[in-house]
């Protein structure tokens, strides 16, 4: 059977009106109705040009054989479980890290000054061009490497050449600009001199960190288009400890300051240049690595007509969003600041403002570093080579599966959070200056932010869908609206909470607009991901539906299957309750017997956890989220027969 299209419609991608379809054998057909063969329906459509032109395309080459499908699954498997454990060590680190750091300067106003002059390189180096690279480097590169003819060297030699010069310009503007920055994130009053010309001294020697958080950034987006992902999560364990070292050397050589103005010029800038040094260290980690993947940078400046208007474009959208998370981030960071001043002015001596708000948030969002990046970030060239390829519904296929995965750890991550946020919190925290008053409302912070947790990591997952198909702009129409949502809510827990609960009520703010925003995420993506679908998909002639016996075309899927997510984690988190509650008692009873020291801490943590293992696994199977909690018991080699995942007893 040989069928051919005849004066048809042009292509999505400029296709000519009449395309041949190739001959159909016999032994590719499948038995249709009646027990008459008919066609596969993947058969019936040409394949699309990949939407990707700016470069003349590289010479025909023999494809490369696709994976099977046993084959994907594992590959991304260990590529996650590779950069899950560098995250789990770089965060272990970084709690040591944290503490080491609490221990040295409390969580008053010389943290909150510290806490601000290090955020800065970072915040503004995302806000400029960080998320730029984050979004649009790797599926860019990637569809590079599958249509150029030198694979893509010369478009990443330029590419890296343009970001390497806008980096170097808003590193010297950032630093000359140091105090107008530092007075943008701080509501430092006539009172407060001596914290503020604290936090610009520090601010002036970790600024100059843009450049190295640029150069680790564009770095690891390449490795990462590489398949290359171990690196990029392994190297910020170098950074956490020359910062552990640097603070070490404070606490043994420094007078230990309670106040600004006690704070010497020495300690000022041991502290500054070594928390800049500890970023350039953790770049430099990345150079071996991209070595031995074969890349050689050599700069190129020949950039017109090179096919860079294609990221260009969506950087532009892409920094808008990073411009709208920012504002966001800032309005935060001075309602969490003026909570503290407001705290201090009504009396209360525990810390009440940015520093245990940040303190629980780098908690929150260990787990979604650890698993839910590293699945993501695994799975996203693949994904980027599939709508290369035009094939969006495995797009939302690898997404589905990857929430699936992740939620058998999400889901008992957030219930133990919930469960044991005291204990976290004391031994994360619980050292040096702090009090048990501080621990409290660390405590309290992360319970609200735990609520969160599972729509927080999905949200994150199902963005990378839109970056994948290198559109920025749905994005940013999206993250205007959580911010907002997040910046509004929080706002009115400051107007209306007293001063001891205002953090606590920013936090809950954060949950809310991120169910919100995964809400709406999810929703968008399946819907792009099927008109994408549906113009790639060219009409069927004819003769062909009715050999089908149909009378109507195929339904366009997404791949995503929504409703199964949902009801997936609803049933992870009614199997969590009992082991959580239970938890929660055990830890009210170790502290009655132990007291509220590291003991009863490291009790709490050695039996809660378990509580809530033992609940999920007894409970996931019978309420049919077995499949997604069996990955987890392999990993703790536990046997645990596997079903298939879903939101309930009966798979649809």
């Amino acid at each position: 059977m040989t069928m051919h299209t005849t004066d048809g419609p042009a292509g999505p991608y400029g296709d000519p009106p009449t395309m041949p379809l190739r001959q159909i054998t016999d032994d590719e057909l499948i038995d249709g109705p009646g027990g008459q063969p008919t066609m596969h329906l993947s058969q019936q459509v040409p394949s699309p040009r990949p939407p990707y032109a700016e470069v003349p395309p590289a010479p025909a080459a023999p494809p490369a054989a696709a994976p099977t499908e046993a084959a994907k699954p594992s590959s991304t498997a260990r590529n996650g479980m590779i950069m899950a454990l560098g995250s789990l060590t770089s965060r272990a680190l970084g709690f040591v890290r944290a503490g080491v750091i609490t221990a040295a300067l409390g969580t008053g106003f010389l943290a909150d000054g510290y806490a601000v002059a290090t955020m800065l390189p970072n915040t503004i180096f995302i806000m400029l061009i960080g998320g730029v690279l984050n979004s649009v480097f790797v599926p860019e590169l990637v569809r590079a490497a599958q249509h150029h003819a030198d694979k893509g060297v010369a478009y990443t030699n330029r590419l890296l050449t343009v970001c390497g010069v806008v980096l170097i310009a808003i590193t010297a503007v950032a630093f000359f600009c140091a105090p107008l920055i530092v007075d943008s994130y701080t509501p430092y009053g006539p009172g407060d001199t001596a914290q503020r010309d604290l936090t610009i001294a520090l601010a002036r020697y970790c600024l100059p960190a843009i450049l190295f958080y640029g150069f680790f950034g564009l770095l690891g987006q390449v490795l990462n288009s590489r398949d290359r992902f171990g690196a990029m999560m392994w190297a910020p364990v170098l950074n956490n400890v020359v910062v552990i070292a640097v603070f070490s050397l404070y606490l043994a050589v420094f007078v230990h300051a309670t106040d600004a103005k006690d704070f010497s010029a020495g300690a000022t800038m041991l502290l500054g240049l070594g928390s800049a040094f500890g970023i350039l260290v953790q770049a430099l980690a990345l150079v071996p690595s991209l070595r031995a993947s074969g890349f050689r940078y050599r700069p190129r400046f020949d950039w017109r007509g090179s096919g860079l208007t294609t990221p260009l474009r969506a950087a532009g959208w892409a920094l808008l969003l990073v411009v709208v998370t920012q504002l966001a981030f800032l309005a935060i960071t001075n309602l969490a600041t003026g909570a503290a001043s407001l705290a201090k002015h009504d009396g209360l001596t525990q810390g009440l403002g940015y520093t245990p708000y940040n303190n629980a948030y780098l908690l929150f969002i260990v787990p979604q570093g650890i698993i839910t990046v590293s699945l993501v970030t695994a799975i996203l060239p693949s994904m980027s080579r599939s709508v290369g390829s035009g094939r969006f519904e495995d797009v939302g296929r690898e997404l589905a599966q990857t929430l699936r995965s992740s939620a058998g750890m999400i889901v008992p991550a957030s219930a133990i959070f919930l469960s044991l946020a005291g204990p976290i919190a004391a031994l994360a925290y619980g050292h040096g200056n702090v009090t048990d008053a501080d621990i409290e409302v660390v405590t309290q912070v992360l319970m609200a932010f735990a609520l969160g947790l599972p729509a927080f990591c999905a949200q994150y997952a199902l963005a990378r869908g839109f970056y994948a198909m290198s559109d920025a702009r749905t994005p940013f129409w999206l993250t205007t609206i959580t911010s907002g949502s997040n910046v509004l809510l929080s706002w009115v827990a400051y107007l209306v909470l007293p001063s001891r609960w205002i953090i606590v009520g920013m936090a809950c703010a954060h949950t809310v607009a991120v169910l919100i925003s995964a809400a709406i995420t999810g929703r968008a993506l399946g819907r792009r991901l099927r008109r994408e679908a549906a113009a790639v998909a060219a009409p069927l002639p004819p003769d062909a539906t009715l050999e089908l016996g149909t009378g109507r075309r195929p339904r366009i899927r997404s791949g995503l299957d929504g409703g199964r997510l949902v009801a997936l984690h609803l049933a992870l988190a009614l199997a969590c309750a009992p082991g959580a509650l239970a938890a929660y008692w055990l830890t009210g009873r170790l502290h009655s017997a132990l007291g509220s020291g590291v003991p009863a801490s490291l009790a709490a943590l050695a039996v809660g956890p378990l509580a809530v293992l033992v609940s999920v696994l007894l409970l996931a199977r019978p309420l049919g989220a077995g499949a997604a909690v069996a990955p987890l018991a392999r990993k703790l080699r536990i046997p645990y027969p596997e079903q298939p995942v879903g939101g309930g007893k009966h798979r649809r």
